[in-house]
């Protein structure tokens, strides 16, 4: 029953949110004007620029659904029904991650199927790919519930905080600069961020040369979404009380 009610919120917010303008802009387009900005005039290979393109629009994909549903629903007094419905409050929070997932699984096809058809990017290992693209997907679609559980009805209130973390890891992360050349000082931050998992697990894909073991990319992924599921939960809690 609770899997039922999940895929539920899932279902609603894939009906009334996916086609909105600001999550169509945020979720594919500003991070592909970002990549392109960083990416014109670079020698890079593409085997190394695609999986960076693919990381940072799941990035903003999969972190761009809850912070606009969650606070429109508090506006329009539904989502204390969701509330107040005979459900856990996991459930909820996993709900309405899993749209955010969803959703940002099918906008990462389109980076995906651009390397393999437009700069005949090759696939080395398919097994690293289905990983990093469900395990990334997930994680920063919780992250954007964790954002979202802030008590206001203002989406861009949400997307201002998520701005401030989500732009400063695109540049710790490994997507524009290789992990092997920031500073050491700088590398204990790299390892706080979940894109830099995320990154080299779908690096691991199209290179055989990664920072990591793909074995580490996915322990540390499942830790994060661990982590993001829990604080999620007290946050809802402790806000609605």
């Amino acid at each position: 029953m609770e899997l039922h009610a999940a895929w539920a919120i899932a279902k609603k917010d894939i009906l009334i949110y996916y086609l909105k303008p600001n999550i169509i802009v945020s979720g594919m387009l500003f991070p592909l004007f970002m990549f392109l900005a960083f990416a014109v005039g670079r020698t890079a290979e593409p085997t190394v620029m695609i999986p960076g393109l693919i990381a940072i629009t799941i990035l903003f994909s999969a972190s761009s659904i809850e912070p606009v549903s969650i606070p429109i629903e508090r506006r329009m007094k539904t989502f204390d029904r969701l509330l107040s419905a005979p459900i856990s409050l996991h459930t909820v929070v996993f709900g309405e991650s899993l749209s955010g997932f969803l959703y940002s699984l099918g906008i990462a096809f389109v980076p995906l199927i651009a390397g393999l058809i437009i700069f005949q990017t090759p696939i080395v290992e398919i097994a690293p790919l289905v990983a990093g693209l469900l395990l990334t997907s997930f994680c920063f679609a919780t992250m954007g519930t964790l954002f979202a559980a802030y008590p206001t009805e203002s989406p861009g209130d949400i997307m201002s905080m998520l701005n401030l973390v989500r732009l400063p890891l695109i540049f710790i992360s490994g997507v524009f600069i290789p992990l092997e050349q920031i500073p050491s000082i700088g590398k204990f931050i790299t390892y706080l961020s979940p894109l830099t998992y995320g990154n080299d697990l779908i690096h691991a894909a199209f290179s055989s040369e990664t920072h990591f073991n793909p074995i580490i990319d996915i322990v540390m992924l499942c830790l994060f979404i661990l982590i993001f599921q829990v604080v999620a939960n007290h946050l809802y809690k402790r806000f609605n009380e």
